[in-house]
């Protein structure tokens, strides 16, 4: 697939338009994850244009919509998987600082190519972000379809700086419970996410 394709998948959803350079790095993204997938499980879509469809434009209306946020602020990623959405904000908004959170040694060996291929300047963490040093906290964390969601979303949490943003991507029926789950994060409207009737990025500040 090409960068042209890509493109009209984002317009087609209503985003705005990306760079040149950004569709570019996006073409070489699709290429890396339909090259390591077979080997590596990265995501259970594998045809180019499901991928475009429900993973880059997702990420990259979630990227467009992050709040204001202070001058070198720093985002992390949980459990980033094959770096959704963590590469494309890092694409998107390369004024963030951004840190991929992975376990897996696999997954983690993937998002260091992706980086250095991408020419993106992020971190990869390869352990659970419960070892992280307890100084590390972002001005945004977020999970995107990991395991044992409510309990990661509660880790996660320790990682928010004080009026920081939480942000979970959840569903219709996962939403609610996320947000019980988390109380003294103030939520804000949730952002349905285009192409689907039940994914939402849910947006939460956290004062400590």
């Amino acid at each position: 697939m090409s960068a042209a394709a890509i493109e009209q998948a984002i317009l087609a959803a209503g985003l705005e338009p990306l760079t040149p350079r950004a569709l570019e790095q996006f073409e070489a993204y699709l290429a890396l994850l339909l090259k390591w997938n077979a080997r590596v499980n990265l995501t259970a879509i594998r045809e180019p244009e499901g991928i475009i469809r429900r993973h880059f434009v997702e990420c990259i209306q979630f990227a467009q919509n992050l709040p204001a946020l202070p001058e070198g602020a720093a985002l992390l990623d949980y459990g980033s998987g094959a770096g959704l959405p963590g590469i494309p904000v890092a694409i998107c908004r390369p004024e963030l600082r951004v840190t991929l959170a992975e376990s897996q040694q696999k997954k983690a060996t993937f998002l260091r190519e992706a980086a250095r291929s991408l020419g993106l300047n992020i971190e990869i963490f390869n352990g659970r972000v419960e070892n992280m040093p307890p100084d590390r906290i972002f001005s945004v964390v977020t999970l995107r379809a990991v395991d044992k969601m409510i309990q990661a979303c509660r880790t996660a949490l320790s990682r928010v700086a004080t009026e920081g943003w939480m942000v979970p991507f959840a569903t219709q029926s996962t939403a609610t419970a996320i947000k019980t789950a988390l109380p003294g994060v103030d939520w804000f409207s949730d952002l349905p996410l285009r192409g689907s009737d039940q994914a939402l990025v849910l947006f939460g500040k956290w004062s400590r």
